[in-house]
């Protein structure tokens, strides 16, 4: 199964500017993960804590760690909606994904 993509996704190449970023050490990375909720990670931060959205936990033998998801990895885009930096706004994403999970992270 090839559902890691490290090309940066055409339709997010200006991200980096609405958000601010023009950082040339981080890439945009899309994974695709398969199967069925619990999906395997953790999530933190948000607008609402002042910090980015950061997986902080990846849970060994999961799809999250099977589209090699890291620890760290900040979360732009969930099923290609943009994530504002709300965490509720992103579980809620997440949470409406029941056999496909297309997350965007910057890395």
């Amino acid at each position: 199964m090839d559902a890691v993509d490290h090309r940066r996704p055409e339709r997010w190449r200006g991200v980096d500017q609405w958000r601010g970023r023009e950082e040339e050490d981080e890439e945009l990375v899309e994974v695709l993960l398969r199967g069925k909720a619990p999906w395997g990670f953790t999530l933190r931060g948000g607008t609402e804590h002042r910090e980015p959205l950061l997986i902080t936990k990846v849970e060994e033998g999961s799809a999250a760690a099977a589209v090699q998801l890291q620890p760290g990895d900040e979360m732009v885009s969930v099923n290609m909606v943009p994530v504002t930096g709300s965490r509720q706004e992103a579980i809620c994403l997440v949470k409406s994904s029941h056999n496909a999970l297309t997350l965007v992270v910057r890395r």
